[in-house]
């Protein structure tokens, strides 16, 4: 992982949650945007020690609540379940 990097995950939801309308637009999952952000994440969990496990997982519960009530569950994405269910996600074009 490279520096920042847990940082500039969380700057990606930060800028796509403040963006208006009920369902995020779909620019926000450009590469990179956050569906990478959401990987580098999920990479940092499996990497960091039990107590800083904890507190980047309660930050990411927050962000996945937000995640999941701003897209759809797209049934066309399903075979990318493997990578992550943040990729079966509908958004808004």
């Amino acid at each position: 992982m490279w520096p920042n990097a847990v940082a500039n995950a969380f700057s990606c939801f930060e800028r796509a949650f403040k963006q208006p309308g009920r369902y995020l637009n779909a620019s926000e999952f450009d590469s990179p945007g956050m569906g990478d952000a959401r990987d580098d994440l999920e990479w940092a969990m499996r990497h960091l020690p039990p107590g800083a496990k904890r507190d980047l997982g309660r930050l990411i519960t927050r962000i996945d609540a937000e995640f999941e009530r701003r897209t759809l569950p797209e049934p066309n994405y399903i075979e990318l379940a493997m990578f992550g269910w943040w990729w079966t996600r509908m958004r808004e074009s």
